[in-house]
């Protein structure tokens, strides 16, 4: 009797998969009948990519919490119960900016691995995210880890974000030569916005509208060295191979003073002073000016205190790249990139603060000068494919930088689509930024329409959102005919007042509901036809 040689045992989930024996038995023989006649065992991650199939981990993919105007509060609130990498995206700015060298479902991705160790990364969520990120990161080690959503076979979060080539990733930024910063607009009390000129011919950098540059800015020198002088060290101490003057300069952010310095100060001092650096440290704010508090500001507060230099440096956080919305064409300026910079100068507490890189580009650095920059590309932030189809651009103050590129960039091509722009700000007379050019491309029929809207000429305060409603009938015309709208600028006021002013022409020219209204926005977002570069 011939003996029969029985089938070899098949192991595709691995026995460290949480299955029982029976299960896994199962399992195995259910994706083996899904493979070849030769199957080959999965690898550790392809092993939980299959759990995760299988199993689930309560994520729905849904993401309702990505809304760049949505408090951080209700973000939470919306993902709980979602697994710790869902939650740490809502702990995310929701702005995919790229500033942080991901976008924010990436990040977070990234962190639940422990692919990236760097909870301080997000520049616009600022210390609410990285303290809740701080508070998430604990649970890693008591709960399964969460693999991402795509079973694929290198998950983008996973991989290394510097690119090969220098200037498309922040990690390996180019050297751009800067040309020059005319003023573009004196305002009101000494406000001043600034057209600022960059040369890539040298670093061979190119972009598209819609794109965002990357700069990475020096501290001012008079405040790095008024902070030397409060810890009572020579400016030449050597910390980290350099001196204490070029870490300073170069290395770590001065602006609102993280948690971890006053940790180290609480660790440095006693009674009640302890008792206030450890409340400041748990977010709290004993005596009502934690918002006014950057480095300096908590030397000045805890003068009593003198940290070696090398323990202060290492309690700071790390310099992070500041991004700029490009206002130039590489189709109409091949060679030259362009920024429109408002220049942030303010006082408390009768202290000049400055702009970290606003007034380095303003003020700090001289035409001829390297800078370190990179492009970051756009999520989706972009000129539409058709270029007959017509737009219609809501920028108000810096907020027109990006829709001056896309009328440059579609005068350079020929776009034969119609153009509309709201542009407004407070004076007519001080703050209307590229009046002549704005003027002549209405001239030349470029510009289709231009409705400004100027806050303070009036007796009452009158906004681009008033101008909307003012044309509703005609911009529901074009929002029919197949319009995409675009917003620029501020998230928290703006950019809310903007969309329900649009919801309320949908409704009153549409014909529509309010609930209809407010579907007919979000269906134009899911189809690309309604973005926001938002911050």
């Amino acid at each position: 009797m011939n003996q029969i040689t029985p089938p070899p045992k098949i192991e595709i989930i691995p026995s460290s998969a949480p299955f029982s024996e029976a299960q896994r038995s199962w399992l195995n023989g259910f994706f083996a009948g899904l493979l070849s006649d030769a199957p080959t065992p999965l690898s550790a991650e392809q092993g939980a990519a299959v759990m995760q199939s299988a199993a689930g981990d309560g994520d729905d993919g849904e993401a309702p919490w990505h809304d760049q105007t949505m408090p951080i509060a209700d973000r939470m609130k919306l993902a709980e119960g979602r697994p710790l990498r869902r939650r740490m995206m809502a702990a995310m700015a929701q702005q995919d900016c790229g500033q942080c060298g991901y976008d924010c479902h990436d990040y977070s991705d990234a962190i639940a691995s422990k692919s990236e160790a760097r909870l301080n990364l997000c520049v616009p969520g600022g210390k609410e995210t990285a303290r809740m990120l701080k508070s998430l990161y604990e649970e890693i080690d008591k709960a399964p880890a969460a693999p991402s959503s795509a079973p694929a076979a290198a998950p983008a979060a996973l991989r290394p974000r510097s690119s090969a080539e220098p200037g498309r990733s922040r990690d390996n930024p180019a050297p751009a030569k800067f040309c020059r910063a005319p003023l573009a607009q004196q305002g009101q009390i000494g406000k001043e916005t600034w057209h600022i000129d960059f040369d890539l011919s040298g670093c061979g950098l190119d972009y598209v509208v819609g794109d965002s540059f990357g700069i990475f800015a020096r501290n001012d020198l008079g405040n790095v060295d008024q902070i030397i002088a409060l810890l009572g060290a020579s400016h030449t101490t050597e910390v980290r191979g350099k001196t204490l003057r070029e870490v300073l300069l170069d290395d770590v952010s001065l602006a609102p003073a993280p948690d971890s310095l006053f940790e180290l100060i609480s660790y440095l001092t006693g009674g009640a002073q302890r008792e206030k650096a450890r409340a400041l440290a748990q977010g709290e704010d004993p005596d009502g000016d934690a918002a006014t508090l950057d480095v300096m500001a908590v030397l000045q507060k805890f003068s009593n205190v003198r940290p070696h230099p090398e323990a202060f440096v290492e309690a700071l956080e790390p310099l992070q790249p500041r991004l700029y919305s490009i206002s130039s064409s590489h189709n109409a300026t091949p060679g030259k990139l362009s920024l429109t910079v408002d220049c942030v100068r303010y006082v408390i507490n009768k202290r000049k603060r400055l702009g970290l890189a606003s007034t380095f580009l303003a003020e700090r650095i001289k035409p001829g000068d390297e800078v370190k920059v990179y492009v970051q590309k756009a999520h989706g932030f972009a000129l539409p494919q058709d270029p007959k189809t017509p737009i219609i651009m809501i920028g108000p103050g810096t907020g027109i930088a990006p829709f001056r590129a896309f009328l440059h960039d579609r005068r350079a091509t020929g776009a034969p689509g119609k153009n509309w722009l709201f542009f407004g700000h407070q004076r007519s007379d001080c703050d209307f930024f590229y009046a002549d050019e704005l003027n002549a491309m209405k001239t030349s029929g470029l510009l289709t329409r231009l409705s400004l809207a100027w806050s303070r000429d009036g007796d009452k305060k009158f906004y681009v959102q008033d101008r909307m409603r003012e044309v509703g009938r005609e911009l529901w015309t074009w929002l029919a005919e197949g319009a995409n709208i675009y917003i620029c600028g501020d998230a928290k006021r703006m950019a809310k007042d903007v969309e329900r002013a649009l919801v309320d022409i949908v409704a009153q020219f549409g014909a529509r509901s309010t609930d209809e209204a407010v579907s007919f926005v979000a269906e134009l977002k899911k189809k690309g036809r309604f973005q926001q570069d938002v911050y």
